[in-house]
């Protein structure tokens, strides 16, 4: 089943702009980059809405602990069912340069996830996880709330690029609908 909607997560507002929480912002801005597509605030969509083709890409403009009402009030528009949505989010369990992509799940923790799963009423939509380390397996005593909102390093942030570009290479399977062959290409590429 292709993927009809991808939703990058993040936080609105130039202060959170650079910071590790917004990784689901950047690979979306890369994605419409790479297609030629504009993303547009569409008020009754919670978010800056845009095309890339048959595949609508959204950032929603609350906060991560309210993305679910943009990801909800699109999918239920266009009728579009968990399964066809892709949600692009920062991954704490994941270090700085991996990229890794499955269906379904829990939330562990991650308010943004929590919200979408309560609006979609299922866990069962695509997740893209883009790594950015946690602060104990980087050796730091930084509390995550306050990591995830600060900018990574010179060196993670050139390791997240990575990891998304090797994502952006597999998105022609992923709104392709081959998901498994995305899984297999993205998870063997380092």
């Amino acid at each position: 089943m292709p993927i009809k909607l991808i939703a990058g997560l993040g936080n609105i507002g130039s202060e959170y702009e650079d910071t590790r929480h917004n990784a689901g912002f950047w690979f979306v801005d890369a994605f419409a980059r790479e297609k030629g597509a504009a993303l547009k605030l569409e008020k009754g969509f919670f978010g800056k809405v845009g095309r890339a083709g048959s595949v609508i890409l959204v950032e929603p403009t609350t906060y991560m602990n309210r993305s679910g009402q943009a990801v909800g009030a699109l999918a239920n528009f266009y009728k579009i069912t968990p399964e066809e949505i892709l949600v692009v989010h920062d991954e704490l369990d994941l270090p700085p340069g991996a990229a890794k992509m499955k269906k379904g799940g829990g939330h562990a923790g991650h308010n943004g996830l929590k919200d979408i799963a309560a609006r979609l009423g299922s866990l069962d939509f695509w997740r893209l996880r883009i790594g950015i380390g946690h602060p104990r397996e980087l050796g730091m005593a930084q509390d995550v709330a306050d990591f995830v909102l600060h900018r990574p390093s010179r060196e993670h942030m050139a390791a997240i690029e990575e990891a998304m570009d090797r994502a952006l290479s597999v998105m022609p399977e992923v709104t392709g609908g081959t998901m498994e062959a995305a899984m297999k290409s993205l998870h063997s590429k380092k």
